[in-house]
């Protein structure tokens, strides 16, 4: 097999296709791990430096705020990280900027955090358009960005209050989770919660038979999917036949990912409703609301005649 050549020159920037910034490195061992083996070079372009900029910014503000919570022992840092955080402004702010050490630091970081994920989004978006491909990974993206502004943006804001908002944090987020289930009265009785599990999982099942459909068949080339889809060959063929004869039906090289994309989108896009839902406005009690909507049962046993 032929090796490409690494394009000439370290530098190339300008709107066009081919910017570029460093040589291509050629790593064997990117191989041992399914990736091909070729490195770089990157492209440099508006929205790629804006997302790697605020992203530095927020994970600076995010760091820092957190070395200073410990009196800035690396040590201390380093074995409490986990624990960490940075707190959003208490209720009594409501949506207003309040002190650094309030929650202004924490305004600040969600700001810029929130920038880079569009802008790496609008990255992805205008490289696909560039090189003539349909902007699919970015519609991806958008079912965890819909999550991710529902959780931290749209909701807040519409409570009228930032505290609602989970701390920057690794445990921090996971306590916003369990404490969102359990004030609203237990997430299990959420219906898009339900949905999203479903997807979750579904999308991981889908995933994994069709990685295994084509792990198997990868002898017969069937990893080489393209050339597979434009002249169909042993690997596809064979594929087809165990899919029709184990499930029966047939999902190609093609509509399995259609499968996987729709239901890892939706995931997102179903659990940022049902956080958004979850507030007095809408329902403040899902337990309660199951039992209403039949799919429970009550909390005491009807009375007989």
């Amino acid at each position: 097999m032929a090796t490409m050549t690494p394009p000439s020159g370290d530098l190339k920037l300008g709107p066009g296709r081919d910017s570029r910034i460093g040589k291509a490195l050629f790593l064997p061992v990117l191989e041992n791990l399914g990736f091909d083996s070729q490195f770089g070079p990157y492209y440099i372009g508006f929205w790629n430096i804006s997302a790697f900029f605020s992203g530095l910014a927020f994970t600076f503000i995010w760091l820092t705020v957190m070395l200073s919570q410990v009196a800035w022992n690396p040590i201390a840092f380093a074995k409490y990280f986990v624990v960490l955080q940075i707190d959003p402004p208490s209720a009594r702010y409501g949506l207003s900027f309040p002190p650094l050490e309030q929650g202004g630091w924490w305004l600040i970081a969600t700001f810029f955090l929130t920038l880079s994920i569009l802008c790496w989004f609008m990255h992805i978006y205008t490289r696909a358009q560039s090189l003539g491909l349909k902007p699919y990974l970015a519609y991806g993206f958008s079912g965890a960005i819909i999550l991710y502004l529902a959780i931290y943006i749209i909701r807040p804001m519409w409570m009228a209050d930032w505290s609602e908002a989970p701390s920057h944090g690794i445990k921090a987020l996971l306590d916003w989770t369990n404490n969102v289930s359990v004030r609203y009265g237990n997430f299990y009785y959420n219906p898009f919660h339900m949905l999203s599990i479903f997807f979750l999982l579904g999308s991981t099942v889908i995933l994994a038979m069709h990685a295994g459909t084509i792990w198997a068949l990868e002898k017969y080339a069937a990893h080489e999917e393209w050339a597979e889809l434009q002249a169909p060959g042993t690997g596809t063929e064979r594929a087809q036949l165990f899919w029709r004869w184990c499930m029966g039906f047939n999902a190609n090289a093609y509509t399995i990912h259609i499968w996987a994309f729709w239901f890892a989108w939706l995931c997102g896009v179903t659990g940022a409703i049902g956080i958004f839902l979850s507030q007095p406005a809408f329902v403040n009690n899902w337990f309660q609301w199951g039992v209403e909507a039949g799919i429970n049962f009550p909390q005491a046993p009807p009375v007989g005649p």
